[in-house]
């Protein structure tokens, strides 16, 4: 245990020193940096990313996916998406690699209620299947056999079914259904007599071009309604921004403005074959994935440069416990480690390169005599170019919570096996050695020289 609470000591610091030197990113060029460097250097990747982003806003909604041309296309479209609402059961997924559900033309049906009961789905489920057209159930919250009806019917192919829960809470959970149902042209059903879900009919359901359905988001896109609607409903709420006082209420509405006047920004990813497109779509997606954690959380140096510079940060933790101070150890080691590998990887010396950015970076209560000059935080190695370099200025950067994460992450599983009594592991195979080579047969009638 002591030895894992060392371990826990010094990641504390480290993240706690990444959190202090990191550096906002605001700008286009920084944005398109990091999808440059996490989309492999493929800095087309990193520029189409960075416009969408500028298009649409930080907390805007990016997309990818596959188009029919050979180039790539940014297309900017009405829609609206849930955070942290995704599909109730992954029965529900389409795409098992992609480990998300997309429907296209689907029915959405819209209710501020719980569906519980079975008959209450069943209408519309029916009208899915006579007119052959998936369909999208955001509630409340749907639960018993009304789920069950949901999950069976998806599973033998009669209708393709999603469930969604609608977000947010109370007022705000029912304005923001109303703001869908004019996004995609739905009735929002409820209670009352006159919207009950036993009085559903096809025109009462809304529609978009696609929905995309994920573990953790929803996303609606170019809903079906108006123009004109959408617009009235976003002056609505740009009024009762202007006359509530509570900073809450106007924090909710901002949010609720910003799903409708937003938009979508697809990326829709072209090439010369199916093998490209999804390579493509792949590192289109870690750059994505890159450029929102760092519009989040901040950039640090990369190449491992920021975690071997935190390093420096641990010479002035120390504990009375040989235990505890030998976890320390082990952080110390092995934050070390990325920027030398790297620097290994390129045909450079790890080592020496390593030991000359740790000797010129100075932080507070760790000094080196032996060192006149200290660099600033930024300062590191560029491998591809084989030089030392302002690692931010030349774009070579690492979200903050890509690397806090994976420092966080790796000390977790470490910490579990050190206290674990035991561990399960594949039993490996034992090598068979081939049969030796059958000897010559020489004295049988001169056939030896044969073998």
């Amino acid at each position: 245990m002591d030895l894992r609470k060392g371990v826990q000591m010094a990641v504390d610091e480290v993240v706690k020193f990444l959190k202090e030197n990191k550096r906002e990113i605001k700008t286009k060029k920084e944005i398109a940096q990091v999808g440059t460097i996490s989309a492999n250097n493929d800095k087309h990747i990193g520029n189409m990313l960075a416009e969408a982003m500028e298009k649409v806003g930080k907390d805007g909604v990016i997309t990818i996916q596959e188009g029919r041309t050979m180039k790539d296309e940014l297309v900017v479209t009405k829609g609206m998406s849930f955070k942290r609402q995704g599909f109730i059961s992954s029965y529900f997924i389409t795409d098992i690699k992609k480990q998300k559900c997309e429907f296209k033309n689907p029915l959405i049906l819209i209710c501020d209620q719980r569906i519980s009961a079975i008959q209450d789905v069943i209408p519309a489920l029916e009208i899915a299947a006579e007119n052959r057209r998936p369909i999208l159930i955001v509630a409340e919250d749907i639960e018993g056999e009304a789920l069950a009806a949901c999950i069976l019917n998806k599973i033998r192919g009669q209708v393709q079914v999603c469930c969604v829960r609608s977000p947010s809470f109370g007022d705000n959970r029912r304005e923001t259904i109303k703001d869908l149902g004019i996004l995609v042209k739905g009735n929002v059903f409820n209670n009352e007599v006159e919207n009950s879900l036993d009085k559903v009919e096809i025109g009462m359901l809304g529609t978009c071009d696609t929905v995309t359905v994920t573990k953790d988001d929803t996303v609606f896109i170019n809903g079906a309604g108006s123009k004109e609607e959408i617009e009235k409903r976003c002056n609505a709420i740009r009024e009762a921004i202007a006359t509530t006082d509570s900073e809450f209420e106007k924090k909710n509405l901002r949010e609720r403005l910003a799903k409708l006047t937003g938009g979508v920004a697809l990326v829709k990813v072209g090439g010369v074959s199916e093998v490209d497109v999804n390579e493509k779509i792949d590192r289109f997606v870690d750059a994505l994935c890159a450029t929102q954690a760092a519009v989040e959380e901040g950039i640090v140096p990369g190449g491992g440069t920021a975690l071997l510079k935190a390093s420096k940060v641990l010479e002035k933790l120390h504990a009375d416990s040989f235990d505890v101070q030998l976890g320390i150890d082990i952080v110390k080691k092995a934050i070390k480690v990325p920027i030398q590998t790297i620097v290994n990887n390129a045909g450079g010396e790890g080592a020496v390169v390593a030991e000359t950015i740790y000797n010129s970076y100075k932080v507070d209560g760790v000094k080196d005599s032996n060192v006149d000059k200290y660099e600033p935080f930024s300062y590191g190695y560029d491998a591809y170019n084989n030089e030392f370099c302002d690692l931010i200025a030349e774009g070579i950067i690492d979200p903050v919570k890509v690397v806090r994460s994976a420092i966080v992450d790796a000390s977790g599983v470490a910490s579990l096996l050190t206290t674990s009594e035991c561990m399960i592991v594949d039993k490996p195979k034992k090598k068979t050695t081939p049969p030796p080579a059958a000897p010559g047969m020489g004295g049988m009638g001169g056939m030896g020289g044969m073998f």
